[in-house]
């Protein structure tokens, strides 16, 4: 097979599969839609990740979920069956927290976010506002001149709130109104498409701090290269000997694109071989690129080739 061609693995020989499967040692692999759904497992992929595991690969969970920290997704996984530990966890919130760490930032963040955020904020002592509730409580012209900017906050930290409001938003923008203050997003999901509804993502809360800030952040999750310079500093993982699993191809897919990893898009969740079909045959070089090496139908069926 060749790289981006988006093969069906079920349409090659076991051998071909298996083969390839030897061709890595290290495993990143997205959760919600590939590994799980919600709080169910998906069928075989508990098998397959920990076949890996056992098999000695290098195995991660790599998500764009920053409401949970990396020993709660530990904890998650753990009881649906899978045989990990908070080393084989990559989260946003962890890396924008460690983004931090490293270039020994001793100010306050104001968060828009959840305690998933704030959690490993504490985790490497750095203290935080802004997280919870913040509404208008009488007019606006009220909630302006109330507002008292803290001196020391020196970043902002995007990340999914439920409780996002325009208090919140008019806060971000105020404080990054210094170009001296960080502005990190934790990723730029664009929305989460349930049946008959859609929840906005991460992203749809980042844009709106960007216009009014007139700022663009540095955005910790996929498809952001950031998180290839965490794995091959901390792990010293090859990346041509790396695989990158994946529902959605705009950042899963885009980010072993952007790392040179091999990729592998499984269709238990936003995208299928119907959109491969449709990217490859687009004029356009960055639709192209979303196309991955290969595609499954779900991630168990490659228990049949170990």
């Amino acid at each position: 097979m060749s790289k981006y061609s988006g093969t069906n693995l079920a349409t090659l020989a076991p051998a071909e599969v298996k083969q390839w499967i030897d061709s890595y040692d290290t495993v990143l692999t997205d959760c919600d839609g590939v590994i799980w759904v919600e709080n169910n497992p998906l069928p075989g992929a508990t098998d397959v990740v920990n076949r890996f595991i056992a098999d000695g690969k290098k195995l991660f969970f790599v998500t764009n979920n920053s409401t949970k920290t990396r020993p709660e997704f530990v904890e998650k996984a753990v009881r649906l069956g899978f045989n990990v530990t908070i080393d084989n966890i990559i989260s946003t919130a962890y890396l924008a927290a460690q983004y931090l760490k490293n270039v020994n930032f001793t100010k306050t963040v104001y968060v828009i976010g959840s305690t998933g955020i704030t959690k490993e904020l504490d985790a490497v002592g750095i203290r935080h506002i802004g997280v919870g509730p913040d509404t208008l409580t009488g007019t606006l012209a009220d909630t302006v001149s109330q507002f008292v900017p803290d001196p020391n906050v020196g970043a902002v930290i995007v990340g999914f709130d439920e409780h996002f409001s325009f208090v919140k938003m008019m806060k971000a923008a105020s404080y990054l109104n210094d170009p001296d203050v960080l502005y990190i997003a934790t990723n730029t999901d664009e929305r989460f498409p349930t049946p008959n509804r859609v929840i906005p993502g991460t992203g749809s809360i980042v844009q709106a701090v960007t216009t009014c800030s007139e700022r663009q952040p540095i955005v910790m999750g996929k498809p952001n290269a950031h998180i290839c310079d965490i794995i091959r500093k901390e792990y010293h993982v090859d990346p041509a000997r790396t695989l990158m699993i994946g529902d959605r191809c705009n950042t899963d897919i885009l980010l072993g694109k952007n790392c040179h990893f091999q990729t592998l898009l499984v269709e238990t969740g936003i995208h299928n071989a119907a959109d491969l079909a449709k990217f490859a045959s687009s004029d356009d070089p960055a639709t192209k690129a979303l196309v991955p090496d290969v595609y499954l139908a779900k991630l168990g069926d490659l228990m049949a080739y170990f």
